[in-house]
């Protein structure tokens, strides 16, 4: 499936230079209810792009619609040009787990390298993959106030115990 998924993200990228849409066809059989996220980088490992779904009713379709996102519609990069080099990774999540972590005693429940991080407080939602800890080497504190920069929060915000935090793990492929 690993090699499939990765496929389908980077022909759902080459239709949209093409003008056309990819078939429905290429993308029923992942009717999984996961969440996804893709991200692109550039050959030399920088970000290039990264938008996904946390949950979805189907996994084909949202990767398609997060492999254009990310190509043509990530708010902090320029849309995605049609000889542009770049590589993808196909970020399969698990289900969220709501996690009580409100004091510093609590952070030891966050596994940096296993866990992604979701705040949700007040309106605001935020989300990290866990692959952005080991790159940006932060600990547990650093990760969940990152997250909540991430959310357009104080990084302090997971203090609040109003401040819903879920973490989750990944299955990651890439090209």
């Amino acid at each position: 499936m690993s090699k499939e998924l990765v496929k389908l993200a980077r022909e759902a990228i080459n239709s949209h230079f093409e003008n056309k849409k990819i078939s429905e066809e290429k993308y029923k059989k992942f009717n999984q209810k996961k969440g996804v996220f893709v991200t692109l980088k550039t050959l030399d490992d920088e970000l290039r792009g990264c938008i996904g779904r946390i949950e979805s009713d189907h996994l084909g379709k949202a990767l398609v619609d997060s492999a254009l996102n990310a190509a043509f519609n990530d708010y902090r990069f320029s849309p995605l040009e049609k000889n542009e080099k770049f590589k993808i990774e196909v970020s399969i999540l698990t289900k969220p787990e709501n996690i009580d972590i409100h004091e510093e005693k609590d952070l030891n429940k966050i596994k940096i390298g296993r866990d992604g991080l979701i705040i949700d407080f007040n309106g605001n939602v935020g989300l990290l993959l866990p692959v952005v800890a080991v790159e940006y080497k932060l600990d547990a504190k650093g990760f969940i106030e990152h997250t909540c920069l991430k959310a357009g929060l104080d990084k302090n915000a997971w203090r609040d115990k109003n401040c819903k935090i879920n973490k989750f793990e990944v299955e990651v492929f890439k090209e």
